[in-house]
C-alpha cells in the first residue's frame, strides 16, 4: 500500500502525494528527508517527519518506541482531544476537564508498511516552488451555484413534468369524468341528474 504523503508549506498550503511503501521506511518522526527520495522534482528541498497515522487511524508518538500499536496513557494533545461521551441521561459538564487522562491506542514512532500517512513539514526549500511541482493542486475552488446558467424554459419544463404536476393533472381528469357521468346518468330528465321540467300552462275551458 503506497503511503499518501501530506506536504505543508511555510504559508500553511498542504500538497498531496503518493509515493512506494519502501522509500520511508524504517525511518521515525522528526527524522529528516531529502525531497529527492520522494521525487526528483522536489530535489533540493529538506523535509521533517512531524505525523503519522494507520490504515484504522491511530496516530503515531514520537515518545512511543518500535512500530506497533500500544495502549499509553495520554493527555490532552496529539491522540487525545476530549473524553469520549457517555450514554444516559446524566449529562457532561465539560468535554475537557481539568487533570484528566485516559488510555488510548497508538502506534509507535516508527514508520512500517502500516501506516498509510505521512505529514512532513517544509524546513528547506528547492529549486522549484511547490505550487510549479504540483499546478494541479494549486488551482483556485471553483464555487458551483446550482441553476446558474440553465434556460428558465427548462425550469419550466421541470416543473411542469414533475409528479406534483402530474397529480394536478389526475384530478383534474377525474372531476371531468365524474361530471360527464352525471350527465349522462341523468338523461336530460327529472330534477336529479339532469334539467327540471318547466311546468306546463293549464287549458281553461
Amino acid at each position: 500500500m503506497p503511503f499518501k504523503i501530506n506536504i505543508a508549506e511555510k504559508s500553511g498550503k498542504t500538497y498531496k502525494i503518493e509515493i512506494g511503501t519502501e522509500t520511508l521506511s524504517e525511518k521515525a518522526l522528526s527524522d529528516k528527508v531529502q525531497g529527492k527520495e520522494i521525487s526528483p522534482d522536489l530535489e533540493g528541498y529538506e523535509f521533517e517527519i512531524t505525523g503519522a497515522s494507520d490504515k484504522s487511524g491511530f496516530p503515531a508518538l514520537k515518545d512511543v518506541e518500535g512500530f506497533r500499536k500500544k495502549r499509553v496513557l495520554l493527555t490532552y494533545g496529539k491522540g487525545m482531544k476530549k473524553r469520549p461521551k457517555r450514554e444516559g441521561k446524566k449529562k457532561q459538564t465539560t468535554p475537557t476537564p481539568k487533570g484528566l487522562r485516559l488510555r488510548k491506542t497508538v502506534r509507535g514512532r516508527i514508520i512500517s508498511p502500516e501506516i498509510v500517512q505521512i505529514n512532513l513539514k517544509t524546513l528547506k526549500e528547492g529549486n522549484k516552488k511547490l505550487s510549479e511541482v504540483f499546478p494541479d493542486q494549486n488551482k483556485p475552488k471553483e464555487v458551483e451555484q446550482e441553476g446558474v446558467g440553465q434556460p428558465v424554459g427548462e425550469k419550466v419544463g421541470e416543473q411542469v413534468g414533475s409528479p406534483v404536476g402530474q397529480k394536478v393533472g389526475e384530478k383534474l381528469v377525474e372531476k371531468s369524468s365524474d361530471v360527464n357521468n352525471n350527465k349522462s346518468l341523468g338523461g336530460g330528465g327529472g330534477v336529479e341528474g339532469g334539467s327540471p321540467e318547466t311546468p306546463k300552462e293549464e287549458v281553461k275551458e
